[in-house]
């Protein structure tokens, strides 16, 4: 069956995009491949601090819309998708991308995290994809893609990864139980497993310089992966050339991972 492309290929296309801190956050990635292959943005900030730094890049992206988000608060959840369905009526990409632990938490070992900071990482990094995933289906009335960032460390241990790696795990699986229970809406669901990158989310990890010289020393292309290599693998999942694929966790690393 012959599959008609647009050009641009996302053009028209209405992207949510959270969880964008400053511009080396992997969720500016998607953003940027998102509106270079033609999609409106809504974009979301998680509070004032942060705001500074998301909204010039927002403006830079032409997005539309642009919103607080902090994910522990239902209130601006419910905001976000009242203006997302009042202005759009409808959606086809969600990118959910944060993950938090308490410092203390994150840099001690899984044998020493408190239930507090397990539960805080869990909720924050895991269950605010359902949460998002749950207000995005309905606006989906035509089917969609919506994506989760992971980490080698859900699979494997890595040093200091401490409690992540189990969180992440689970927001894999959460991944694949999603993409089952929204397949027959024809919504797609994805984790992109992605190499270590120098984020802010990432230098809160003890030894985070260490962890990105290994990576880069045993990846078979030689080299880091970027945002911008996150972004185009999204934007290409969001795309009718990848309509077949859902439920996958794709790792964008330099092929770290097939590594022994």
């Amino acid at each position: 069956m012959t599959i008609e492309i647009p050009r641009p290929i996302l053009k028209g296309a209405k992207a949510l995009v959270t969880g964008i801190a400053n511009e080396h956050s992997i969720a500016y990635g998607c953003a940027k491949a998102f509106r270079e292959m033609g999609a409106d943005l809504a974009i979301t900030y998680a509070n004032d601090k942060t705001r500074g730094y998301v909204e010039p890049l927002a403006t830079a992206l032409e997005a539309p819309l642009f919103m607080q988000l902090d994910v522990t608060r239902q209130e601006q959840a419910d905001a976000v998708f009242a203006r997302i369905g009042q202005e759009w009526g409808g959606l086809d990409i969600m990118v959910h991308s944060m993950a938090f632990a308490p410092k203390e938490d994150l840099q001690g070992g899984l044998l020493d995290c408190s239930a507090a900071g397990f539960g805080q990482a869990m909720d924050i990094s895991c269950h605010s994809f359902i949460r998002l995933a749950r207000a995005s289906a309905p606006l989906m009335k035509n089917g969609g893609t919506m994506f989760t960032m992971s980490y080698y460390g859900a699979n494997k241990v890595v040093p200091n990864y401490n409690v992540m790696g189990p969180v992440k795990a689970a927001l894999e699986a959460c991944a694949r139980y999603l993409a089952f229970e929204l397949g027959p809406r024809h919504i797609r669901v994805h984790a992109i497993s992605t190499g270590p990158l120098l984020t802010r989310a990432g230098s809160g990890l003890k030894d985070f310089d260490r962890m990105l010289a290994e990576a880069a020393q045993r990846a078979p292309l030689g080299e880091l992966v970027d945002i911008m290599d996150v972004g185009y693998t999204c934007a290409f999942l969001a795309t009718p050339l990848a309509r077949r694929m859902s439920g996958e966790t794709l790792y964008v690393d330099g092929g770290v991972n097939i590594m022994a």
